[in-house]
């Protein structure tokens, strides 16, 4: 077959010139990615280059980040050049990442090359959602990115900017600004770079000074500079009074009752559960952690350290103190609460704090506070109960400080004299006692089976519709437990299960290990 295809002859317009330099930012919201941007094209420009720079917005809340991509070059005669506006995989000379496993992020994307990148990165983590949302430990492992680094960039230059410029008080795009001045991988002066900040006017002393720091330490090689110590923030649950003659005495029982392993535990979640209710339901807890201390000890915990009682300590009391419509009031409306946001935001006497909250209870979260015969005939009307809840089952936006809505809140969290007679806590105790009888029934006869039916509590937690999809899973979880607590690798398989549920947030991967179980047994 002929090809036919007529060619014209395309000669360059012109000489071949430099190639711009090429710089990528990824940076938060917050971090002031885009005041770093400015400041490299208005450094540029300050010595008659050609600058341009682009941005793609990453999502809000730390799904993603925003990537700044700025390209740079003299003029060539006069001529301003065509700049791209976006960068190229291979292609960057500079990549600045305001948090690690962004800068593992700019690995994968092939922005970060060991021919050219010089790759400026802070060291600190800012987690992810998918990270925050995990029921268990979801932090993503950081081991990849420390060994990508040293392999993928040709220069790399990796220290807590975060840190430094907390210790100034600045933010974090003045520490890269800097430690790109450091770098020497731009060809302007020291004092060009402080131009720039000083022409900024507002909070420029504290950007010069964090500037300064990054550039000394890329200069030297310094050790990091821990961010300061902030003060003690006040405890969202504050331990009971110890003048409380009847709380000493529930004190004295767990030095009395307990074994030693499993005496910390145990206050922390007395101190737990009495803030959550009352002294008497203190008396309760240690009540029922006798019974299964009992248990430990007659299954041979002594030779295992009483490792079935520290756990029991632990999540019963976590079983115990479980997120109601009246907790929730009661810690929305806590004076340490209000210190704490306070501190967090660092604010001055002269500012005036309001917080938003968003609030979206169900009529389950509703009818959880009635007395708990008149809960079960309201669940017993569907029709009725749907009237209801079209009615209660709607966003709403509270301004928690608000003299309204904290009165509101105040007089609901007040109500936990009525908890003990309501239907969330009647159902509440229910699941409870199955589960520690599972775990007893099962540390009689395999002891470590037993310690990890009591730690799958670590699933159940949160409020409303957190904490049902928790409830599922727990509910799954020891049901397949059930089904292979008679094998010798029980207690592996329960840890398995458990494991499993707590990383995986639609729970697709549970259902796998069910299925599997379920195919040998």
């Amino acid at each position: 077959m002929r090809d036919e295809t007529v060619r014209q002859a395309l000669p360059a317009a012109g000489d071949a010139t430099e190639r711009p330099i090429s710089i990528a930012i990824v940076a938060m919201g917050g971090q002031g990615g885009g005041v770093l941007t400015d400041w490299i094209v208005q450094l540029a420009e300050n010595h008659g280059w050609a600058a341009q720079s682009t941005s793609v917005p990453g999502v809000a809340q730390r799904t993603g980040a925003t990537i700044y991509y700025i390209e740079a070059m003299p003029l060539l005669d006069g001529r301003k050049p065509i700049l791209s506006l976006m960068p190229t995989p291979g292609d960057v000379d500079v990549v600045m990442a305001a948090e690690f496993m962004e800068a593992g992020r700019s690995i994968l994307r092939g922005l970060v090359t060991p021919e050219r990148t010089t790759l400026i990165a802070s060291n600190h983590r800012s987690f992810a959602i998918g990270e925050k949302i995990a029921p268990g430990n979801g932090i993503a492992d950081q081991g990849a990115v420390t060994g990508a680094i040293g392999i993928a960039a040709k220069t790399e230059i990796i220290f807590d900017l975060n840190a430094l410029a907390i210790a100034h008080g600045s933010v974090i795009s003045a520490a890269m600004f800097g430690a790109l001045a450091g770098a020497d991988v731009l060809p302007f002066s020291r004092e060009s770079y402080l131009d720039v900040i000083r022409a900024g006017g507002k909070g420029a002393k504290a950007s010069i000074e964090t500037f300064d720091a990054a550039f000394d330490r890329v200069k030297t090689g310094a050790a990091d500079i821990a961010a300061p110590i902030q003060p003690a923030q006040a405890s969202t649950t504050p331990a009971p009074a110890p003048l409380d003659p009847r709380l000493s005495g529930l004190v004295a029982r767990i030095t009395r009752e307990l074994p030693e392993p499993a005496q910390a535990m145990a206050r922390a979640g007395l101190r737990k559960v009495v803030d959550f209710q009352d002294v008497a339901y203190g008396s309760e807890y240690l009540d029922i952690l006798g019974k299964l201390h009992v248990a430990d000890k007659n299954s041979g915990g002594a030779d295992k350290g009483y490792a079935f009682t520290q756990a029991a300590a632990k999540h019963l009391a976590n079983a115990m103190s479980y997120d109601d419509v009246i907790r929730v009031a009661d810690l929305k409306t806590r004076s340490s609460r209000r210190t704490r946001i306070e501190s967090e935001l660092e604010l001055s006497q002269d500012q005036v704090l309001h917080t938003t909250e968003f609030m979206h209870p169900r009529i389950e979260e509703v009818m959880g506070m009635l007395p708990a015969s008149f809960g079960r005939w309201l669940g017993a009307k569907p029709r009725l109960l749907g009237w209801l809840d079209r009615r209660v089952n709607k966003g709403r936006r509270v301004r928690t400080y608000s003299l309204p809505w904290f009165l509101a809140l105040y007089v609901v969290g007040g109500l936990r004299g009525l908890r003990r007679r309501s239907l969330r806590h009647a159902v509440e105790t229910d699941h409870r006692d199955h589960w520690l009888k599972d775990a007893m029934d099962a540390v009689g006869i395999n002891y470590q089976l037993g310690v990890e039916i009591l730690q799958c509590r670590r699933m159940v937690k949160g409020y409303s519709d957190t904490h049902s999809r928790g409830l599922s899973k727990f509910d799954k979880t020891l049901a397949a437990i059930k089904l292979v607590e008679q094998r010798e690798d029980a207690a592996d398989w329960a840890r398995r299960l458990r494991e499993v549920a707590l990383k995986d947030g639609p729970g697709k991967e549970l259902d796998g290990v069910i299925q599997t179980i379920k195919s040998f047994v």
